[in-house]
């Protein structure tokens, strides 16, 4: 599980954290004012704290849904407007809840979808049915090495027994420019 610290000063100018009450995920929503106000991460493969975990946890009070709905409206804020059009990495559940989830002008920046799985590659497209639009959007599932970047990939990491992570250092993309994930 990933952890994060600052400075005092630091956390005095990103600001307060969300005292929102019970549901809230404030942890989070400071870590995206930390990352627009310029902040970094610097990553440590070391365990450094140790967290004591009960069931009586606040964090068990914070919706799947909250945190998705976070998540997406920060894609959408800080990476999204840089890329003219996208292609999002799986076909599957996630992928698909992604796209649902985005605004109506995120949604039309979706070129595509890829994946590996040759029965979604072989129905050929994604069509949205609960859009209001006319036709219906129908997205192209492509094979992934016929997709072009930038990707938002919604596949989870060491889940695959290595195969997604080769698939994807196959293409020598450059993480934050040509493919965020998204998982």
């Amino acid at each position: 599980m990933p952890t994060w610290f600052c400075s005092r000063a630091w956390f005095s100018h990103v600001g307060p954290f969300d005292e929102g009450g019970q549901g809230v995920p404030e942890d989070l929503l400071f870590f995206y004012e930390h990352l627009r106000k310029g902040g970094g991460v610097i990553r440590v493969d070391q365990s450094l704290l140790l967290y004591r975990y009960h069931p009586w946890a606040a964090t068990h009070s914070v919706l799947e849904t909250t945190i998705w709905t976070h998540r997406v409206r920060f894609l959408e804020e800080q990476a999204l407007p840089r890329w003219a059009a996208f292609t999002i990495w799986n076909a599957g559940k996630q992928g698909r809840r992604l796209y649902r989830s985005l605004t109506a002008a995120s949604q039309r920046k979706v070129v595509a979808f890829c994946d590996v799985d040759e029965n979604k590659i072989r129905k050929g497209f994604y069509c949205h049915e609960d859009s209001q639009e006319r036709p219906k959007p129908r997205i192209p599932i492509l094979h992934f090495r016929a997709a072009r970047p930038p990707f938002v990939i919604c596949v989870k990491l060491d889940l695959t027994g290595g195969a997604f992570e080769d698939n994807l250092r196959s293409l020598h993309l450059q993480e934050g420019q040509d493919f965020l994930h998204f998982s």
